[in-house]
């Protein structure tokens, strides 16, 4: 549930020029309340609180863009092919700012880890972070994407292709293998979609 502080009557400004329809708060203490994709904003007096499923469009609309953030991702299959599932994480100085969890149907466990990462990417990028600094447990992906290591597979050579076209709409990246307990939480994350897939 992202909290952003800001100019509120600025936000609403912003919301309105995206096609946002804005209405009044539902209490004396909510300046206003807007909805779009499953998530609602509401405003206090010096800050937004979205809630819902997918708050990112909101929260992109709402934040003064850049800023710096730090993305965890993880994927993995259940037998290599298998039901597969992925996990990510997107935090900032202010804590978790989104995460997400999703099966993705039968794929590799290298194929999986690609798709937490796209789908880290594609978040973060949304929310409008123009530095990220993301992490993840899988060594070859990691060296794939910074280059160190061939890509031979087509299908992992394309998924790289949209990994850099992500990162290349941020202004400064860094990309970093982790021992999985410093990627803990989107590890878990994508457990629990491997129990649902």
């Amino acid at each position: 549930m992202p909290v952003i502080e800001c100019d509120t009557e600025r936000a609403r400004e912003r919301l309105e020029e995206a096609g946002v329809t804005v209405e009044s708060g539902n209490t004396d203490h909510e300046r206003w309340r807007a909805s779009r994709g499953g998530a609602t904003a509401v405003a206090y007096d010096d800050k937004v609180v979205i809630q819902g499923s997918a708050p990112q469009e909101l929260a992109a609309l709402l934040r003064e863009g850049g800023g710096r953030a730090h993305v965890y991702f993880d994927g993995g299959a259940r037998g290599n092919p298998g039901p597969a599932g992925i996990g990510w994480v997107i935090v900032t100085g202010d804590g978790i700012v989104a995460e997400g969890s999703d099966t993705i149907g039968r794929a590799t466990n290298n194929q999986a880890e690609y798709e937490a990462l796209i789908a880290a990417l594609e978040a973060a990028t949304e929310y409008g972070y123009d530095e990220l600094h993301v992490r993840g447990d899988s060594e070859l992906i990691v060296k794939q994407v910074r280059g160190e290591y061939d890509t031979n597979n087509p299908e992992l050579r394309e998924k790289r292709v949209t990994v850099l076209e992500l990162l290349s709409r941020v202004d400064e990246w860094t990309l970093e293998h982790v021992p999985r307990e410093v990627n803990e939480r989107a590890d878990a994350l994508a457990n629990e979609a491997l129990d649902r897939a």
